[in-house]
């Protein structure tokens, strides 16, 4: 299947996707208009099935590694119980202020906080239970993400992973594969192979990974 089908199928679903808050599309706009590399952002149809995901889990703790432009953040607010809190951690200072600009607009701001700085340095200090987690940030730490959330996680508990398929690079031989391929090739394996999760990858947007905890 060729770039241009596949452009058009993302377009076909988005349009046989219920349409985005106000909120969020201007979050979409924006960050297309205003920031570097804006394919970085979930989007539409794969912020949608977040924003599922979550109100079926109603989770009371969320954890977010990687806000970006916080369009995923408000998707998965959209589950919180109304006592939960939501912790997004970003290593970028320079979108905080867009961040939490965003985060003021919405209906779940007071559930929303905001961490800057190394997730690996902030993860060893929020509480556990963790109900959900999102992993979406930089790729060659995301085996030690895992590692420092997963007995955060009760039974019952998800981690979600974004990129798993890193542009469809998983499927080179691994020696030609770039750094960051290569380390979600990894990770991805490490993954499958842990007895503690059960995983299902899903090829939304740029793969999906849902790890259940067992």
């Amino acid at each position: 299947m060729g770039n241009n089908e596949l452009y058009l199928l993302d377009k076909y679903a988005e349009r046989h996707t219920a349409k985005e808050s106000d909120l969020l599309y201007k979050i979409n706009r924006e960050t297309h208009l205003e920031v570097y590399q804006p394919n970085m952002m979930s989007g539409h149809v794969q912020g949608h099935f977040l924003s599922i995901f979550s109100k079926l889990l109603q989770p009371k703790t969320i954890v977010e590694i990687g806000t970006f432009t916080g369009y995923a953040t408000l998707c998965l607010a959209e589950g919180l119980v109304n006592t939960g809190i939501l912790h997004t951690i970003e290593i970028n200072d320079e979108l905080a202020e867009r961040c939490q600009a965003y985060f003021d607009q919405s209906s779940k701001k007071k559930q929303i906080q905001l961490h800057i700085g190394n997730a690996l340095d902030i993860l060893p200090e929020i509480s556990k239970p963790i109900d959900l987690v999102f992993i979406d940030g930089d790729k060659p730490n995301y085996i030690n993400y895992f590692d420092l959330v997963i007995d955060k996680v009760p039974t019952g508990g998800f981690i979600l992973a974004d990129n798993v398929l890193y542009h469809n690079q998983v499927l080179q031989p691994e020696e030609q594969q770039s750094k960051n391929a290569h380390a979600i090739t990894t990770f991805n394996r490490k993954v499958n192979n842990d007895p503690r999760v059960s995983p299902l990858l899903l090829p939304l947007r740029d793969g999906l990974l849902i790890l259940e905890k067992l």
